[in-house]
């Protein structure tokens, strides 16, 4: 397969285009183009003609091939679903909001988790993306809403702390000044409880947002929804939690998805309390999406601020997610999946 040039940081981009003959100086060009999100090299019109033909039989510019698009009716949220270089399928959603667009990105094509409530537990796991993959999803996009995204979550399709060392080139080549120029600040992580991982990032020293997938503060409960809680349970979980505040001196977000006679119970809101209390740290919760397959059903509204209250007089700072594309099951994973179940 050809290279992927987005797979690249800058220093590693010179010495390809170097290593093909040609002066540095020209990396600097042909990176700025790709930031820019061509589909081509014909595309780099400064570039030498000779030059642009040399990279086009090695190389790629890694722009995605989007094979499906689905805009909500309802705000303007759009799902995509992308086709990789060898042909597997990823997704990527579009969300705007008052403080510009973001975007949330898939990691891996395929999940190991085994989540039972996410519509990713039924794509089997295939490869980890590389950094050029998950770059591309925002280039793709930007490209075709001609747009600039401004913040990302890395929640899509697969655990990132699962591919651990391509998340890691992708979050500091995305804030490079000379590239998308996407702050730390303005990037957020989402584990459904990787602790081993959790302790690599907290010595990575890059201000991004933690958020952990918990769902549910009991351990028997936890495990029967999320598989990776028999390998680390919630003690180790928040003790990790605990040390990556300490060393970053950053809070930490914990997403609860909020599953009706799951874990919505006052006596669930009351032990998340005892499991929080004290800690830097923010509660979101999110009225589960319905995902064809599973008999999980989103919480009552009347039940999700009972939750929300409870924690409030506890003192844990939470709000409830605002929902987004819920036309278009915007929910991660389940355009894959339909793909999958068509095909």
């Amino acid at each position: 397969m050809k290279l992927n040039l987005l797979d690249l940081n800058p220093t590693e981009l010179k010495e390809y285009i170097t290593g093909l003959g040609f002066p540095g100086f020209r990396a600097k060009q042909v990176h700025e183009w790709l930031m820019r999100g061509v589909e081509s090299f014909d595309e780099m019109t400064n570039i030498p003609a000779a030059m642009r033909s040399i990279l086009d039989e090695s190389a790629t510019t890694g722009l995605l091939k989007i094979r499906q698009k689905l805009q909500s009716q309802i705000d303007e949220t759009c799902k995509y679903l992308f086709c990789l270089n060898d042909g597997y399928i990823i997704e990527s959603v579009l969300m705007k909001y008052k403080y510009g667009y973001s975007i949330c990105i898939s990691s891996q094509a395929g999940c190991r988790m085994g989540c039972k409530f996410c519509a990713s537990s039924d794509i089997p796991f295939s490869r980890d993306l590389t950094a050029g993959e998950m770059l591309s999803q925002i280039l793709t996009v930007n490209r075709d809403k001609n747009i600039k995204i401004g913040h990302i979550v890395i929640m899509g399709i697969g655990e990132p702390l699962d591919n651990y060392e391509n998340v890691m080139k992708f979050l500091r080549n995305v804030q490079d000044p000379a590239g998308v120029n996407i702050s730390y600040r303005k990037i957020s992580l989402s584990t459904c409880g990787v602790v081993p991982g959790i302790y690599r990032l907290a010595e990575e020293d890059i201000p991004i947002t933690l958020s952990i997938s918990l769902h549910n503060p009991f351990d028997e409960q936890r495990t029967l929804i999320m598989p990776i809680n028999r390998k680390y349970n919630l003690d180790k979980l928040i003790e990790a939690c605990n040390s990556y505040i300490v060393k970053s001196g950053r809070r930490i977000t914990f997403e609860y998805a909020m599953i009706s006679g799951v874990n919505d119970s006052p006596e669930h809101a009351e032990k998340l309390c005892s499991r929080l209390k004290g800690m830097l740290c923010h509660v979101n919760l999110i009225p589960m999406n319905r995902v064809s397959g599973k008999s999980f059903e989103r919480s009552h509204r009347k039940s999700i601020e009972q939750f929300s209250d409870i924690l409030s007089r506890n003192g844990i700072s939470v709000t409830v997610r605002r929902e987004l594309g819920r036309d278009i099951n915007a929910a991660c994973g389940q355009l894959r999946k339909q793909q999958m179940d068509s095909d």
